[in-house]
C-alpha cells in the first residue's frame, strides 16, 4: 500500500516541487492551499500524470479549519505518513522599529502558529500507530537574524526550536522528525516578501544562482525516504555562494 503524504502551501515554491517530487516517489499526496483555483488545477495537472491526489483548500492558521482537514479526511486517506509543514512566508524588510503589525501577525500566525496547529492535529494518529514523519521547512534564517528579518527570523528560529522539542517528545515512538533549512531560493517568496513589487524581488537573486524549489523537494524526498532507522534531524541547504543567511557574494 502506498505511503501518504501531508504537504500544506502546495501551490507554488518548495511545497509545489514537493509535492510533485514525493508523488514520484510514489506517495499518495494530499495537497493543502490556500487559493482552491490554483490547488485544484495543480491537483489535475498530477492526476493527469497517475499520481493519488486529494486536495483541501483552506488556511493553516484558522485552527479549526486545520481540525476540519484532518478529521474530515476520507476514511482511505486517514493514516498520514508523512507531514510536510511548508506553508510560511515573509513580509516586508523594514527596521523592527517601523515594521507593520499586520504583517507580524501573518508570520507569526502562519510560520508559528500554522505549523503547530497541523501537528497537534496530525502527530497524535502518528504516535498511535508508532509510524510516521514530520518535515518542517525552516530557513537559514532561523539561525540568525539579518538586517530587515527581524520578525521572520524569529519565527523560523521558533521553527527550529519547535522541531527539535517535537523530536526529544517523540524519542520513544519511532516517529521521525525533520528541520529542513534552506537559504537563497528562488520562488515566490520575494515577491510574497515586497507585497507584488516585481523588481525589488528579482534584486534578491541577481548575481547569484539561487536554489529551486526542485533542490529543496529532493533533500524532502530523501530524508523521507531514509531506512527507518535513520532520522534526518536537520539540513542547512545554501547556494554554493552564500556563507549564511546574510553572506552572500554576487557577480
Amino acid at each position: 500500500m502506498k505511503k501518504t503524504a501531508f504537504i500544506t502551501g502546495a501551490t507554488s515554491g518548495i511545497g509545489r516541487a514537493s509535492a510533485r517530487r514525493l508523488a514520484e516517489a510514489g506517495f499518495r499526496i494530499i495537497i493543502t492551499a490556500r487559493r482552491k483555483e490554483a490547488l485544484e488545477a495543480f491537483a489535475e495537472k498530477l492526476r493527469a500524470e497517475g499520481h493519488d491526489v486529494l486536495t483541501i483548500a483552506y488556511d493553516v492558521r484558522d485552527r479549526e479549519a486545520c481540525r476540519e482537514a484532518v478529521d474530515n479526511l476520507p476514511n482511505e486517506w486517514k493514516e498520514i505518513d508523512l507531514l510536510v509543514n511548508n506553508a510560511g512566508l515573509a513580509l516586508g524588510l523594514e527596521p523592527e522599529y517601523e515594521g507593520d503589525f499586520a504583517d507580524w501577525d501573518t508570520m507569526i500566525d502562519t510560520n508559528i502558529k500554522g505549523l503547530l496547529n497541523m501537528t497537534r492535529f496530525v502527530v497524535p494518529g502518528m504516535v498511535e500507530r508508532n509510524r510516521g514523519q514530520i518535515i518542517n521547512i525552516g530557513s537559514v534564517a532561523g539561525d540568525a537574524a539579518y538586517a530587515g528579518g527581524n520578525v521572520y527570523c524569529a519565527t523560523k528560529a521558533a521553527v527550529k526550536t519547535i522541531t527539535d522539542g517535537l523530536r526529544i517528545d517523540l524519542a520513544h515512538t519511532a516517529v521521525r522528525v525533520t528541520n529542513i533549512k534552506p537559504g537563497l531560493v528562488e520562488t515566490d517568496f520575494s515577491r510574497v516578501r515586497f507585497h507584488g513589487d516585481e523588481q525589488r524581488a528579482d534584486n534578491v537573486y541577481k548575481g547569484i544562482k539561487p536554489l529551486t524549489g526542485e533542490d529543496i523537494a529532493d533533500v524532502v524526498a530523501y530524508a523521507a525516504m531514509a531506512p527507518a532507522h535513520v532520522q534526518i534531524a536537520e539540513v542547512l541547504v545554501l547556494a554554493t555562494h552564500q556563507g549564511s543567511g546574510s553572506v552572500i557574494v554576487r557577480s
